[in-house]
């Protein structure tokens, strides 16, 4: 950093909670179309499962939103995006937000942490407080793109897919926005990089890809799970043990390409977004 600026500062928990959020929002609406394409390629065959020599409908991310354009228009590319957004505000904020203070809580009195240099990233710890909303919304989300919605029963849907919800934001958070923290710290530290838009781009393209390997399988059946009929699968341990006879463990990374296009460039957009918004905070604070 370049001593003496307003930008240089250390920014309140408010702002690093405003400033997630906004980001999370940016992300969102850039990267919006990969998730809904990794949604239908992860629950394509679910409930009319292909039949030998049967053709899928949605083959990779590309010809899955060209598929999409062509028989339903480009606005289904945004199908479910209000309560995307809804999602990155009430949830990406405060896990976001909230990290630095609560990695600061945890680790009070430790010679790795410094006040002085904030990394923003993610305390899981502090995920569970948001995950109720977040079940609903992201509930809301899988349901509004996906396109056998009319089999839902919205009274009871909201939490359906409670635990393995629970269980992918713990694994996202942790492997996502803590390979970040140590990514950004060890360029900064061998002097690779300058805290600058290089470095944040750099170190949210490494967090991408490890949260894509690590989190991939229970995204997976998540996903399946929350689109379900009620009674197909009797929990998410059922639903990983059904999708491991009948499709083989490679089910468990469908849709693997784009997750990663869509977790990488989310990464990269939110990343890079919330520490220049972050800063411009803080200058217009300080002017």
């Amino acid at each position: 950093m370049v001593g003496g600026r307003a930008a240089d500062l250390a920014p309140t928990t408010a702002v690093k909670i405003f400033s997630a959020g906004t980001a999370g929002c940016v992300a969102d609406l850039v990267t919006f179309p990969l998730d809904t394409a990794k949604v239908r390629l992860q629950v394509q065959g679910e409930s009319k499962p292909l039949v030998k020599g049967q053709r899928a409908e949605y083959r990779g991310v590309f010809g899955t939103i060209f598929t999409m354009v062509k028989t339903e228009g480009p606005r289904s590319l945004y199908s479910g995006l209000v309560a995307g957004l809804h999602r990155q505000m009430s949830f990406a904020s405060i896990r976001i937000g909230m990290y630095d203070t609560m990695k600061q809580l945890y680790t009070r009195g430790s010679e790795s942490t410094s006040a002085s240099k904030p990394h923003p990233t993610t305390q899981y710890t502090a995920d569970y407080s948001q995950l109720p909303r977040d079940v609903t919304t992201m509930d809301v989300f899988l349901r509004l793109s996906s396109p056998e919605k009319e089999k839902c029963s919205y009274m009871f849907a909201v939490l359906t897919g409670c635990l393995p919800n629970i269980t992918r934001n713990a694994i996202v958070n942790c492997s996502e926005l803590v390979t970040y923290d140590i990514m950004k710290e060890l360029i900064l530290k061998y002097n690779l990089m300058t805290d600058n838009m290089p470095c944040h781009f750099t170190a949210a393209f490494a967090a991408g890809f490890c949260t894509t390997i690590v989190a991939s399988p229970v995204d997976v059946i998540k996903t399946r799970f929350m689109n379900s009929v009620p009674g197909q699968y009797s929990g998410a341990v059922n639903c990983a043990i059904t999708m491991l006879i009948k499709e083989g463990p490679t089910a468990f990374y469908k849709g693997f390409v784009p997750s990663f296009l869509r977790l990488g460039s989310w990464n990269i957009v939110m990343f890079v977004s919330y520490e220049q918004i972050k800063r411009a905070v803080m200058r217009f604070q300080q002017s």
